[in-house]
């Protein structure tokens, strides 16, 4: 097996899960897993996050609906279709724009449906000058039995930075939406906007159910915060060779860095076709036993190369080289030094890495 994977610690999944439904209140607890559980895979995600405290599942596409149906009796909610797709059954569809809507009402199955608003991140969401249209031959539709209408959801673009003001102008539009969404006749008894970060620290937003997803994982939403979340992912590799250098050659494509004196360098077998970006060149640190090693040339397609300087550890082919989780960096400091965010790290590992799972499964 090629020594490269991603370990899944299943304990942390379901500490993070009880957590997340202890904040969300009297709220429901919807827990996002798409991406395939944000690369954590969801056929092992989805039965302990059902054990600890989930009410329903949200992704993003229908694809990734009908995988999660086959996992869970729990409400599955999918939100990025396009007009022409298949809509599987027993799933909840969200709504993106009064064309959307349109489909869903000449649609011979009726769906149980949300509604999503525009409240300011002008992505997806139904603007606000066709709220009442929309609302009103939702209404409509609802009265025929053609849609049922659970509620209506949108998307906070700022929540990640708490003293922003944007959150209060989106959640006062979101207000408004429910409102007019009830004046014109629909019930809209489940409305939800709270992402990850928003969960944490707008409980006034929490409605009647939160919408965290990259907390579920252990990765802190908001820079500076701890909740007491616990990291899931670790990627490791192999060290499989250890190399002499002279002060001054250099290593890997262009030349772009020289051994600054004599020393050693180890190769990993990891690159950009695995999901370590090219643009990380730099930003990785690579921990073998105690010690962290900076990363070091081109990240190429299969592999880095990072300096041991006099490898006074007595670094040697068939090291672990921990690339990011326990043990080592957290895919947070990487990010920031990467000049991303974690989110995107937990999602790289691909490729030829091979996922495997400890801990806890309830």
């Amino acid at each position: 097996m090629f020594p490269l994977r991603t370990t899944i610690d299943l304990g942390a999944i379901a500490h993070n899960t009880r957590l997340l439904a202890e904040q969300a209140g009297d709220a429901t607890l919807m827990c996002v897993i798409k991406a395939d559980a944000y690369n954590h895979g969801v056929e092992r995600c989805v039965p302990v996050m059902e054990s600890n405290g989930a009410d329903a599942f949200g992704v993003a596409t229908l694809g990734e609906a009908r995988r999660i149906r086959e996992l869970t009796d729990k409400p599955v909610l999918a939100w990025l279709w396009s007009i022409g797709e298949e809509i599987p059954d027993g799933i909840h569809v969200g709504v993106p724009t009064t064309e959307h809507l349109q489909v869903l009402i000449d649609d011979p199955t009726p769906r149980t449906v949300y509604l999503m608003v525009d409240t300011g991140m002008h992505r997806s969401g139904i603007d606000e000058a066709q709220w009442a249209d929309a609302f009103r031959r939702a209404r409509e539709a609802e009265q025929r039995g053609q849609i049922e209408v659970a509620g209506l959801m949108s998307h906070l673009a700022c929540a990640d930075n708490p003293l922003d003001p944007y959150t209060d102008a989106q959640a006062d539009a979101f207000r408004r939406a429910i409102a007019a969404a009830r004046k014109a006749g629909l019930a809209v008894p489940c409305n939800h906007i709270a992402n990850s970060p928003a969960t944490w620290t707008r409980e006034d937003l929490h409605f009647d159910m939160v919408r965290p997803g990259v907390s579920l994982y252990g990765l802190e939403p908001v820079g500076g915060l701890e909740h007491g979340l616990k990291p899931a992912m670790t990627w490791t590799g192999q060290v499989v060779a250890v190399k002499p250098m002279k002060q001054g050659e250099p290593t890997s494509y262009a030349r772009t860095w020289e051994a600054p004196e004599d020393g050693f360098t180890a190769v990993v077998p990891v690159g950009y076709a695995d999901g370590v970006h090219r643009s990380w060149q730099g930003a990785l640190e690579i921990t073998i036993g105690d010690q962290t090693y900076q990363q070091v040339g081109r990240v190429s397609m299969d592999q880095i190369v990072i300096w041991l300087g006099d490898n006074a550890a007595g670094v040697k082919a068939g090291d672990e080289a921990i690339i990011f989780g326990a043990g080592g960096r957290s895919a947070t400091d990487l990010a920031k030094a990467a000049g991303t965010i974690n989110y995107e790290v937990v999602c790289a590992p691909g490729g030829r890495t091979h996922r495997t799972y400890t801990g806890e499964e309830s």
